[in-house]
């Protein structure tokens, strides 16, 4: 009798003890997810090209800009301007981030000393790069720019059209 009654009562306190710390984890909020400067200005005139051709301007998604920051902090680490990196490519970046889609392309550039709207205009003078940039179907748009210790410049734009939840 007095083992299960030891049994119940440990039974009874362990739930409340694993519980406690995660009830304190879900009060802490989430950061705020913050566009730098630079991003702000990379997609005004990403959608200064797109409202020049009268499309409507893309939308930020906080995954999409995961994905390209964290692709043009890598291609900065490793000083290498590539869609595919450690053996994963766009499509492999965005199923480990999560975000489901029904369409999605990446843009890349590296540049030394070069401001943002060259950085833009070498994009659109792309046919590849443009058609990624002006795609109607694309709705949101992730942005990452990291800078090596040399003073070179990655970015990354990264397009996406979710998949509609069934």
């Amino acid at each position: 009798m007095k083992r299960s009654v030891f049994l119940l009562i440990a039974l009874t306190l362990v739930p409340t003890t694993i519980l406690t710390p995660l009830a304190a984890d879900d009060k802490k909020e989430k950061p705020k997810f913050e566009l730098t400067d630079d991003e702000k200005t990379l997609l005004e005139l990403t959608n200064k090209e797109r409202a020049n051709e009268k499309l409507p301007p893309l939308e930020v998604n906080p995954i999409l800009f995961k994905m390209a920051r964290d692709h043009s902090a890598n291609m900065a680490k490793k000083g290498e301007m590539k869609h595919v990196l450690d053996g994963k490519n766009p499509a492999d970046r965005a199923k480990d981030s999560g975000y489901v889609y029904a369409q999605l392309a990446e843009n890349v550039a590296s540049r030394e000393n070069a401001t943002l709207s060259e950085v833009m205009k070498s994009w659109m003078d792309s046919k590849i790069h443009k058609d990624n940039i002006l795609n109607k179907d694309f709705t949101q748009i992730g942005l990452g720019i990291a800078k090596t210790e040399k003073g070179e410049y990655y970015y990354t734009q990264v397009f996406g059209l979710p998949k509609k939840k069934k």
